[in-house]
């Protein structure tokens, strides 16, 4: 179960107390709420004596979503190391839609730009990026992980930062020798390339695009056999299950009917790449807090995983980053996961245009009317009327006072109480891992349970 976050008279982070703690103290009046979203309670008197134990932040960043998790450990006389879930959270990113925001920005002003001053030598000849400087879409995904660390450093008592720093070994793949026989027989030997391979090829088969299953497991299949002189080289491996894997036996992935799967081999992974290229920018930033970080790559966080029999979500990813991960994990199974996702906050476009380029509407107004924004999370208790009822939600508002709440239109304004201001991000509950699907054995698709085997057959591959 989700822990409530503590803070005392004076703002200072206390250990997060369970839900029924957080009801007792509200209910006798010791609590009040300071926040609805991340739900965070601050005490009616200082506790500056009260015993705190440093947890640890865990993240796994991601292309579109990055997975959070508030981790204790402890210690037992047998030297083994308990952990327990506190916290939870997956933070999904906005970098997509402002690659497209910025894209069609671009194409008008290039269109009026050629149109109106031809004769102007081209602008970027004249600009120079600063050391570090990375796209917007890029940007917004390094902004959104420091504004949730530097919000949790003061809501949590927070002593270590645990971070993926790196997704792949490029080294590793390429080169399999590169850190010695010990390195590659080790606990990690092979994970990192059926990582790659699962998110490469989307945990679907390359040939028939099917998921795996307990009869038709996952195995990895060289597009150019070696026993035709193909190599080991990730570029030349492919995720198949074991049907098509042996149906193909030793012909190229051309002569079984799919050129297609040679040429996705050796295109990128985009959603890797954008990762990586800001995961340097990221970890620059968790070291400005003056918090230990520790860096590990996204093979460790798969053997962790597996070793826990975890189910494969974003904050479970968290949970296991790092070799700080505990021996023994608990409080995740009926934990609810809080989901946020980042918002704008307005349109900077001063006004909207029809499909011949003409302004259709005025000029943007105030943005607050009557002291409300919209994104504010508000509750109405409207007594009569069409809307009649309480609403509890997001609130868009409209310049004449009647505004929509939780989409319930025409809601007075007078009827409106503030519950917590626009932060520039949308929340909503998750889903327990413990109570999705939890899948057998060979069952991929991102199930966490997924069983890649290795083809060893000569003959065959």
């Amino acid at each position: 179960m989700q822990h409530v976050l503590v803070l005392d008279a004076q703002r200072r982070p206390l250990m997060p107390c369970r839900p029924a703690r957080a009801r007792l103290l509200l209910t006798q009046g010791k609590a009040a709420v300071l926040r609805r979203s991340p739900f965070l309670i601050i005490l009616k008197e200082s506790k500056p004596d009260a015993g705190v134990k440093p947890m640890r932040l865990k993240i796994d960043p991601g292309s579109q979503t990055t997975g959070l998790a508030l981790v204790t450990a402890a210690t037992d006389t047998s030297e083994q190391v308990h952990g327990m879930v506190l916290w939870a959270a997956e933070l999904t990113h906005r970098g997509s839609e402002i690659h497209r925001d910025v894209t069609s920005r671009g194409k008008v002003r290039r269109s009026r730009r050629f149109r109106h001053t031809w004769y102007r030598e081209a602008r970027y000849h004249n600009r120079t990026r600063p050391a570090g400087w990375l796209p917007p879409s890029l940007e917004s995904r390094v902004h959104n992980v420091a504004t949730w660390v530097q919000r949790l450093a003061r809501w949590c008592p927070i002593g270590a930062i645990s971070f993926e720093a790196v997704r792949f070994d490029t080294q590793l793949l390429q080169h399999p020798d590169i850190a010695g026989m010990e390195y590659q027989r080790g606990d990690l030997a092979g994970i990192e390339v059926r990582e790659y391979l699962l998110l490469k090829w989307g945990y679907r088969c390359a040939y028939c695009h099917q998921q795996a299953t307990s009869t038709n497991w996952w195995e990895i299949d060289h597009i150019m056999p070696r026993s035709r002189g193909g190599s080991d080289r990730v570029s030349n491996l492919a995720l198949a299950c074991h049907k098509c894997n042996s149906t193909k036996g030793d012909q190229t992935a051309l002569e079984f009917g799919h050129p297609e799967v040679q040429a996705q081999a050796r295109a990128p992974l985009m959603d890797a790449a954008a990762v990586n290229s800001t995961r340097r920018a990221v970890h620059q930033r968790l070291l400005a807090f003056g918090m230990p970080v520790e860096t590990n790559s996204g093979g460790l966080t798969k053997w962790n995983r597996t070793q826990h029999s975890l189910p494969k979500t974003h904050w479970l990813d968290a949970c296991c980053v790092g070799r700080s991960t505990p021996t023994f994990l608990r409080g995740w199974q009926d934990l609810v996961p809080l989901l946020i996702t980042a918002q704008r906050w307005q349109r900077r476009q001063m006004c909207l245009m029809n499909e011949h380029g003409f302004p259709r509407t005025r000029a943007k107004g105030a943005s607050r009317v009557q002291g409300f924004k919209t994104g504010d999370m508000v509750k109405a208790v409207v007594p009569s009327g069409k809307p009649e009822g309480i609403h509890v939600g997001k609130v868009a508002v409209k310049a004449r006072g009647y505004f929509t709440v939780a989409s319930v239109p025409d809601v007075p304004s007078r009827y409106c109480r503030l519950l917590q201001h626009a932060d520039g991000y949308e929340y909503t509950q998750g889903v327990p891992a413990g109570r999705s699907s939890q899948s057998a054995p060979g069952q991929a698709a991102g199930s966490g349970g997924s069983v890649v085997r290795e083809e060893t057959r000569v003959s065959r591959d």
